[in-house]
């Protein structure tokens, strides 16, 4: 099994800047994707930011630009580096990381973490 312990959320001010973190622990051999989505109550996930094991990475147009992801593989953590930070960027922030399945190298599992609320207010 595998945890994730989110880090970073708060309160910033339209046009701050935020960074996050997420660190998984457990029985991890090698993590293939590791990524963020946001929630906002009623409303659905939305992916933020995605980044492989090789280091590609994509983004949500709507953070394009503003956020950056990256990851320690030596450390198993993804971080999130949010700048210009708007409004509309308020949400809860859950980190995700693919893991092969032991059993099943060809699949993967997706485990996510608790989430840290972010709100960006003037």
């Amino acid at each position: 099994q595998v945890q994730l312990e989110e880090s970073g959320g708060g309160l910033m001010q339209p046009g701050g800047s935020l960074s996050l973190s997420c660190t998984a622990s457990g029985r991890i051999f090698e993590i293939n994707d590791m990524g963020w989505y946001r929630q906002v109550p009623g409303k659905q996930r939305d992916l933020v930011a995605v980044i492989s094991s090789g280091g590609n990475t994509n983004y949500a147009d709507s953070v394009k630009g503003r956020f950056t992801i990256s990851r320690d593989n030596a450390k198993n953590t993804v971080y999130l580096q949010m700048r210009s930070l708007k409004t509309e960027d308020t949400a809860v922030y859950i980190c995700y990381v693919d893991v092969p399945l032991e059993t099943e190298p060809d699949h993967e599992y997706q485990y996510w973490g608790q989430g840290t609320q972010v709100t960006v207010s003037s």
